[in-house]
C-alpha cells in the first residue's frame, strides 16, 4: 500500500467501481479501498445473516426463512432500462461477460387506490382500465405521435418545437386529462415530481419512447431488466475488470483519511498507519463529510414475504410506481419486488422494497401507502439515510466525490452522476503528459464520455 498510484478510489459502490474499472483498462495505476469486508458499498447485496446483523444486531434469522446464502438483498435496489444507456455502457466495457440479466415481469402504476398495468403503446392504451373510451383515443394518438417522432424529420413534429414547448403544452395538444398525464409523466417518463411539466417536452417524449423501446426489446411485461443475484453483481463485475487490468483492491480498510499538502491538494490516503500516495482521489460522500452537504433523506422498507404482490398477475418480479398526486405528496413512492426468479431469495420467498424521499419527521409512517399493497409480510426492516452531494471544487483539491443515490428504483441517477464524473476525469485525472504520450487514454475516456452523453440524450437518461 505504501507506494505511488495514479488514482485512489475509496468505496466500492457502483459508480466508484465503474470508474476504477475504466481507469485500470486505460493503464492507470489504481488502488481501490473500502472500509467494508464486501463489495458494493451502498449498492451491496447482503445475504440473510448480513441483513440481520445490519438491522437486528446479534440476533439470528429464524430458520423458516431458509438458507442465508440463498438471499441477495439489495440495499439500493434499482432496475435497468432494457434499451437504456447503462446497458450500452456495459456492452462497451465488455463487463457483460461477468453478468447475467433477466427481464422483469411487470410494470404497474397506482391510481385511485388500485394498481394497474402501465400502458406504453397505442394498443395497450386501448385496453387499459386507467382511461375511459374517449380518453383512450386521445392517448392512442399521443403514443402514435411519440413512436413516429424523429428529431431530423420535421413532418413528425406536427408543428411543435419540443425544445421550447413544455410538457404541459404537449399534453394539452392531445387533450389528455390529469390522470393520463400523471401515469405518462411518472410511470412512463419516470419523472420524480411534476417540475417536468414546465420544462421542454423533448426530454419527456424521449423518455416515453425509451420506455416503449425497452418494452419491445425483450417483449416481456416490463421495460426493465435486473441482474441475477442482485444489483451487487454490477460493482463486483467492474471490480473484476479493474483487477484484470492491474487494479489493486483492499477491503476492510478502516479509517481511510485523506492527506492534503500545503496548497490544499490531496496527496494520498492513510489507513492503519500506512499512506498510499496519489494526486487524485475518487470517493463516495461517506469518506469526506467535510466536503459534502445534505440534500435530502431516503426512507426504505425491506420486506420478506412468501407470496407475490397481490393484483400483479402473480409476477415474480415487478415495479409499482405511486405518483405523488395519488398520495398527496411532493415526490413519488416506489415498490420493487423480486424473488427466486432472479436468484435473490429461496424458492417461495419474495423480497419487496418500498422507497420514497422522506418529507416529514416520521419517515417510516410515510411508507404506509406502499406497504399496504404488499399483503402479509413475514419480516420488515426500515432503513433511513441522508443523501449528500459534493460542495468542493475538484479542480482545486483533486477530490472527486460521487453523489448518493435517489430513492427511485431505476438507475437513471447513477449514469448521470457517472457522466459528470467522467467529464472531470477527462479534464483533470488523466495528466496532460500522459495524454500526449499515450493518446489512446484520452481517446478511450472521451469515447466513454461521448457514449454516456449521447445515450443520455438519445435515450433520455441521467443516476441514482
Amino acid at each position: 500500500m505504501d507506494e505511488e498510484y495514479d488514482v485512489i478510489v475509496l468505496g466500492t459502490g457502483l459508480k466508484e467501481c465503474i470508474l476504477s474499472g475504466l481507469l485500470s483498462v486505460d493503464r492507470l495505476k489504481v488502488l481501490h479501498m473500502d472500509r467494508n469486508d464486501y463489495y458494493g458499498g451502498e449498492s451491496a447485496s447482503l445475504n440473510l445473516n448480513q441483513l440481520w446483523e445490519k438491522f437486528r444486531g446479534s440476533s439470528k434469522p429464524p430458520p423458516e426463512l431458509g438458507s442465508s446464502r440463498d438471499y441477495n438483498v439489495d440495499m439500493v435496489p434499482k432496475f435497468m432500462m432494457a434499451n437504456g444507456a447503462l446497458v450500452r455502457v456495459l456492452i462497451h466495457t465488455d463487463v457483460t461477460k461477468y453478468l447475467y440479466f433477466k427481464a422483469v415481469d411487470g410494470s404497474y402504476v397506482y391510481n385511485k387506490g388500485k394498481i394497474h398495468k402501465v400502458p406504453a403503446t397505442d394498443i395497450e392504451a386501448l385496453k387499459s382500465p386507467l382511461m375511459g373510451l374517449f380518453e383512450k383515443r386521445r392517448a392512442r394518438k399521443f403514443f402514435i405521435y411519440v413512436q413516429n417522432y424523429e428529431d431530423d424529420d420535421l413532418k413528425t413534429h406536427e408543428g411543435l418545437d419540443l425544445t421550447r414547448a413544455t410538457s404541459k403544452e404537449l399534453f394539452e395538444k392531445f387533450g389528455l386529462d390529469d390522470n393520463t398525464i400523471d401515469f405518462i409523466g411518472h410511470a412512463l417518463a419516470l419523472h420524480r415530481d411534476d417540475r417536468y411539466l414546465n420544462e421542454p417536452a423533448l426530454e419527456t417524449l424521449r423518455k416515453v419512447k425509451l420506455y416503449s423501446e425497452s418494452l419491445a426489446r425483450f417483449q416481456s411485461g416490463s421495460p426493465y431488466i435486473y441482474p441475477l443475484y442482485g444489483l451487487g453483481e454490477l460493482p463486483q463485475a467492474f471490480a473484476r475488470l479493474s483487477a484484470v487490468y492491474g487494479g489493486t483492491y483492499m477491503l476492510s480498510k478502516p479509517d481511510c483519511i485523506l492527506e492534503f499538502d500545503e496548497e490544499g491538494k490531496v496527496r494520498g490516503v492513510t489507513s492503519e498507519g500506512e499512506t498510499a500516495r496519489a494526486k487524485k482521489v475518487v470517493c463516495d460522500p461517506s469518506y469526506v463529510r467535510n466536503k459534502v452537504k445534505k440534500v435530502g433523506k431516503v426512507v426504505r422498507a425491506i420486506c420478506i414475504m412468501s407470496h407475490p404482490i397481490p393484483n400483479t398477475n402473480d409476477s415474480q418480479s415487478v415495479q409499482i410506481i405511486l405518483p405523488q398526486k395519488q398520495l398527496g405528496r411532493k415526490s413519488d413512492m416506489y415498490v420493487f419486488c423480486c424473488s427466486y426468479s432472479h436468484n435473490v431469495a429461496p424458492k417461495g420467498k419474495y423480497i419487496a422494497f418500498v422507497s420514497t424521499e422522506a418529507e416529514t419527521d416520521m419517515p417510516e409512517a410515510e411508507l404506509e401507502p406502499g406497504l399496504s399493497l404488499l399483503g402479509p409480510v413475514e419480516e420488515t426492516f426500515f432503513d433511513v439515510y441522508d443523501r449528500y452531494e459534493p460542495v468542493n471544487d475538484p479542480s482545486l483539491d483533486n477530490v472527486f466525490i460521487s453523489k448518493a443515490s435517489f430513492c427511485f428504483c431505476y438507475l437513471l441517477d447513477v449514469l448521470d452522476n457517472l457522466t459528470a464524473l467522467f467529464y472531470l476525469l477527462i479534464q483533470v485525472v488523466v495528466e496532460p503528459v500522459r495524454v500526449m504520450t499515450q493518446p489512446h487514454i484520452l481517446k478511450q475516456l472521451s469515447k466513454m464520455y461521448w457514449l454516456c452523453t449521447l445515450a443520455l440524450r438519445a435515450s433520455c437518461w441521467i443516476s441514482a
